[in-house]
């Protein structure tokens, strides 16, 4: 007997924007999540009354003014403006490369004299079409900026050299030839107060949500529940891997609490020398201009992914694109299912642009 108008896998973003507005069309749904948690991986929780980010760093921006307003509804958000910096051998450089961070590698003050300096040394390296990361890299920067802030960085985050690595995937490093560290250039961002299960909770206020039940393994009676089912685990998962893994970069975290009020003075640290095993050092405190009498911080060791490991970024090179457009073909013809999120569409996405696609999934699903 069918229960549920929709069973919805996953009680991540994805997932709880779906249910929320098809319970707000007066469908009945329930959400289950093989955690023991809600919100994914946007998942914070409390420690020396800290809200704790678990899968690493995440900070709203966005310029749609919808999906801001959206997010608003569930939760209060303060003036958070991302501004992380780069440790290189303890040498200090601001991010993202801007005017600052050119004056510090070369002394230069206007933004002309730091255009000549990247196409001197961009001209001296012999580029003219880009065929790896390492190329696409010091056309945009230089060789200087290249070596000490992205070289180490990016080979420990993907686990291979810069020159084995696609090209596209610095292609949109954000650039400034002015003074300003904040990182996004989005018209509006922040942290919601509270931290984001809170503000995932009030999404799911009135959806059935059950916890450490795994999809996968109890599909038959779970399908048996409902017509219709929202997936946002592994798309490959879901068909058994019948055409092979697709491919992840995954991410340790080792998390301590340090009796100290202030350990590093900002949220956001990057390692990028190669000698320091971790990428960077998160300190939660000063996403919320915490003012508690200790701190927490949470180092960040990126790592390869198996099977059965928690997936973080897919690997989007040709190899794996082609893998996934198979997937997608089979996803296609799964009639009930409904294929969403990163995981479920092996897709990079940031959080305005998950809520953008749950919306939209969710405007032409309900109508």
């Amino acid at each position: 007997m069918k229960k549920y108008d929709y069973l919805i896998v996953g009680a991540g973003l994805y997932g709880a924007v779906f249910a929320h507005e098809a319970k707000k069309r007066g469908k009945s749904c329930l959400v289950i999540d093989k955690r023991d948690h809600i919100a994914g991986n946007i998942y914070t929780y409390e420690l020396e009354g800290i809200n704790v980010h678990k899968y690493g760093a995440h900070i709203f921006h966005t310029n749609n003014k919808q999906v801001w307003e959206y997010v608003n509804s569930f939760a209060e958000f303060n003036r958070y403006t991302n501004s992380p910096v780069a440790n290189y051998n303890g040498e200090i450089y601001n991010l993202p490369f801007n005017m600052n961070t050119f004056n510090k590698m070369w002394g230069v003050v206007t933004p002309r004299q730091a255009k000549e300096k990247i196409e001197q040394q961009k001209a001296e390296a012999g580029i003219t079409e880009p065929k790896n990361l390492e190329e696409q890299a010091i056309s945009l920067v230089g060789t200087d900026i290249y070596e000490k802030l992205i070289k180490g960085y990016t080979g420990k985050q993907w686990g291979r050299p810069c020159t084995e690595l696609p090209s596209f995937i610095i292609r949109r490093l954000p650039v400034r030839f002015t003074y300003d560290n904040n990182y996004f250039n989005a018209l509006y961002q922040g942290i919601p107060n509270g931290g984001y299960t809170q503000m995932v909770s009030n999404m799911l206020s009135d959806t059935e949500v059950r916890l450490g039940v795994d999809y996968l393994e109890n599909k038959a009676e779970l399908d048996s529940l409902t017509d219709k089912v929202v997936y946002t685990g592994p798309v490959d998962a879901y068909f058994g891997y019948r055409l092979g893994a697709l491919e992840y970069r995954s991410v340790r975290f080792d998390t301590e609490v340090l009796d100290m009020e202030n350990y590093q003075g900002n949220a956001v640290v990057n390692y990028t020398d190669s000698e320091t095993p971790y990428t960077r050092i998160i300190e939660h405190k000063h996403f919320e201009f915490g003012t508690q009498e200790k701190t927490v911080i949470s180092r960040e060791y990126s790592t390869e992914w198996n099977v059965g490991d928690e997936p973080y970024y897919p690997v989007n090179d040709d190899k794996n694109s082609s893998l996934y457009a198979q997937y997608k073909v089979l996803a296609d013809r799964e009639e009930n299912v409904i294929f969403g999120g990163r995981l479920g569409e092996y897709k990079y996405y940031d959080m305005d642009k998950v809520i953008e696609a749950a919306l939209a999934t969710a405007e032409k699903e309900l109508k």
